[in-house]
């Protein structure tokens, strides 16, 4: 045994997409054309040499009718004009003539084609028509040979049809029909290299708008998107999925942005309470306990944005399948908990609607209306309502409305209306409900309800 490592063999590169199909087409062309080209030549062979063993056939018999009913001499197929020419030429076969000796007549001979012992033999024999067959090769020459005697010991007509002519026409046959593949072949992958070209042309340009994508981040990139075969197809979906993309980075920029101005007010509060504690022996009691209750607050409002951060931020459709589900019972699940938090009356009003949803994020949808109601009534005597039909979700409370100016922004990150600053809250309960309506194909809404208070709710499609 010999040591050492053993070589790899390299592995060549594989060839481009155009090449491939290029040498696809050639393949396929030339598999159809071998195999047409196959069959055709072998059955035009068969049909040309059936013709030629035909008309050989019919000048043996033609030869032995006459023989047959005339007592003939061997002389009389002499010359152009004698019986050869009469029976023989409407087949393409020619004779010549043997006497009694199985010599060749003068006259007769076309062929240098020697006689054999059974030639002899038949042009003495006594009995007329008398017929022997076969195939002779002389000089190169491959012919179909029929003897038959004259009868009475006169001699005997050599039939001779030349194979050679026939060969050397399926030969040419063979040589045509090899150019022909050639030429089929050729013009395939001529088509092949064109259709591949259009093909990996575009496919090309999409690569190279996703290189540049994942080399610059940039999500602005034009991506040739004409036609409506699957490559335009990809294209359109890789351009929908760079629209989503920019739209998700603006997002989550905003996100932090205002996340960043948010928590700057809570954790500015926190610093300066923090700083006191050093010294809170020397406070009064009183003091200590504002302190402890202003820093249990702020670490609560703290704990409760970055909660809401999270849920806003976070791509729970990955976490949770959609499923069929029916709404009045997640409704009635999030006023049970409502309920406990707040201690306010809060009446379910839900038809039968079983819709396909994520039933976590309805819930927690459900619960931040119920949230956000008992907030703005937060001493209201009139229970807060709930009333589901088909896909919607509404609360109703009787608090002091939404502002006409607000209406249309109630939904928006970190929007809190003037009336609303004083109170608790994140502004992003609403946002989340928003968010949760848009994910499942449907959309939130905010109007004022008639003789006070607000109506807020949501609407649901498809997952």
């Amino acid at each position: 045994m010999t040591g050492g490592p053993r070589r790899r063999m390299a592995r060549l590169p594989r060839p481009g997409l155009r090449t491939t199909v290029s040498l696809a087409f050639a393949a396929m062309a030339a598999l159809v054309a071998v195999l047409i080209g196959t069959l055709g030549y072998h059955a035009a062979a068969r049909l040309i040499r059936d013709d030629e063993m035909d008309d050989f056939t019919s000048a043996i018999r033609a030869v032995s009718g006459q023989v047959h009913d005339e007592r003939l001499f061997p002389g009389d197929f002499n010359g152009p004009t004698g019986l050869s020419e009469q029976l023989l030429h409407p087949v393409r076969v020619t004779a010549q003539a043997l006497d009694s000796q199985g010599a060749v007549l003068p006259g007769t001979s076309h062929f240098d084609l020697p006689t054999t012992p059974e030639d002899r033999e038949l042009a003495g024999s006594a009995t007329p028509a008398r017929t022997a067959t076969g195939v002779r090769t002389t000089h190169g020459v491959t012919c179909r040979v029929g003897v038959v005697s004259l009868g009475g010991g006169r001699g005997a007509v050599q039939v001779v049809q030349r194979l050679d002519d026939v060969e050397e026409l399926l030969e040419e046959l063979r040589r045509q029909m090899a150019a022909v593949v050639a030429v089929v072949v050729l013009v395939a992958g001529g088509a092949g290299w064109l259709v591949a070209g259009r093909i990996s042309g575009r496919l090309v340009r999409l690569t190279e708008a996703a290189e540049l994508v994942a080399t610059s981040g940039r999500l602005d990139v034009p991506v040739p998107a004409a036609g409506t075969d699957e490559v335009s197809r990809l294209a359109r979906a890789f351009d929908r999925m760079l629209v989503r993309l920019a739209a998700a980075k603006e997002n989550q920029r905003r996100l932090v942005q205002d996340a960043g101005h948010e928590l700057r007010t809570p954790l500015t509060s926190l610093r300066t309470n923090l700083s006191v504690l050093p010294a809170m022996d020397r406070l009064p009691p009183a003091e200590r306990e504002a302190l402890m209750a202003d820093l249990a607050d702020e670490a609560r409002e703290l704990t409760q944005l970055v909660e809401e951060l999270v849920a806003l931020a976070a791509d729970h459709k990955a976490d949770e399948e959609p499923t069929e589900v029916a709404l009045a019972e997640l409704v009635h699940a999030a006023a049970a908990q409502a309920r406990r938090r707040s201690g306010r009356e809060i009446t379910v009003d839900a038809d039968a609607s079983v819709v396909t949803a994520r039933p976590e994020a309805l819930v927690r949808a459900v619960a931040n209306l119920l949230d956000n109601a008992a907030k703005f009534d937060p001493s209201g005597s009139a229970p807060i309502e709930v009333v589901v039909r088909r896909s919607r979700v509404e609360v109703r409370d009787r608090g002091p409305g939404i502002d006409a100016a607000d209406l249309d922004r109630v939904f928006d990150r970190f929007y809190r209306a003037t009336a609303a600053r004083s109170l608790p809250g994140s502004g992003l309960g609403l946002a989340i409900v928003h968010e949760v309506a848009r994910s499942h194909g449907g959309s939130a809404y905010a109007v004022n309800r008639e003789g006070g208070g607000a109506v807020i709710g949501f609407t649901l499609g498809a997952p």
